[in-house]
């Protein structure tokens, strides 16, 4: 079996997981996230809206982590977003980290919303 190394040149992947807690691009992170290819950011969680909203023309799909089981979201958010342009794909957390990471070394433009784990 041949392996390949993933590489994500000047994007920033997502490195790890624990207890309220994202490691991105090598920084800790507490609490709810929001991370793109070119950075991370504090997310106020299903009521921030604005932060999502303003990723409407610089990603495709966005991924949102559900924390550790995978839960609906809001559906006014899922409008709102949908609305903007935003493909939405919901899943728990960690599965939104490694699919945010395969689609992102690919050169997709994607970004994922966290809650913690």
């Amino acid at each position: 079996m041949q392996m390949n190394e993933v590489t994500f040149a000047a994007a920033t992947p997502i490195d790890g997981y624990g207890p309220n807690f994202f490691r991105v691009g090598g920084e800790v992170v507490e609490g709810a996230i929001c991370v793109t290819g070119t950075g991370v950011r504090g997310w106020g969680g299903y009521a921030d809206a604005d932060t999502l909203l303003a990723l409407a023309g610089e990603v495709d799909v966005l991924f949102i982590g559900t924390g550790a089981e995978t839960a609906h979201i809001p559906a006014d958010l899922r409008a709102q977003l949908e609305g903007a342009g935003l493909g939405v794909e919901v899943m728990h957390s960690a599965a939104a980290c490694r699919t945010y990471n395969v689609l992102l070394s690919e050169g997709r433009r994607v970004a994922a919303a966290l809650l913690p784990v």
